[in-house]
């Protein structure tokens, strides 16, 4: 008769311990699909408009300097038969260094758009990452992992993804709800 005692004490021990692992394993171990935050912000929208706004006018500015000095060719093609030696030679000159500067001009809008894009996206970046971290202090996650379909997650249980209620709740805070 003692041994009963002694066994269901062994067998709530393991039951104890047991749903300890299951416990711990299923609610602080969890994960985000970083690709779906990004798509799904609504501040990425916002960003990503600006962005394209800001770069279409960068590029519009090149384009109009490129359409002048294409005119500019055009004009020189036409009048090159009437012009001396001297002001061919110069007009060549002339042209060459415009087309030079408006290349120089170019690359310079190209980095600037690069740069424009990165701000934005690290803005968003930026955003998701501060939101993620006091949602997981706020719930008490040890770990919140990012998926982003590099492999760096392979697979989890559909209980582990908390990329609705973290994408719902870091829209809310965007739009000040």
């Amino acid at each position: 008769m003692k041994k009963v005692p002694f066994i269901i004490a062994i067998f709530a021990l393991f039951i104890s311990i047991g749903s300890f692992f299951y416990f711990q394993s299923s609610s602080e171990l969890v994960y985000v699909d970083v690709n779906k935050l990004l798509d799904g912000y609504a501040r990425t929208k916002v960003e990503k408009s600006k962005f394209q706004e800001k770069a279409s006018a960068l590029q519009a500015n090149v384009d109009s300097l490129i359409v002048d000095w294409q005119d500019e060719l055009k004009s020189f093609e036409k009048e090159r038969q009437a012009m001396t030696s001297k002001e061919l030679e110069l007009k060549k000159e002339l042209l060459g260094t415009k087309q030079n500067q408006i290349n120089s001009y170019q690359q310079a809008i190209q980095r600037q758009i690069q740069e424009a894009d990165q701000e934005a996206t690290q803005t968003v970046v930026n955003d998701i990452n501060d939101y993620v971290k006091e949602y997981g202090k706020e719930n008490n996650y040890k770990i919140i992992f990012g998926a982003s379909g590099a492999g760096n997650i392979m697979y989890a249980d559909n209980v582990t993804d908390l990329t609705e209620k973290v994408l719902e709740g870091l829209n809310a805070q965007y739009k000040g709800t």
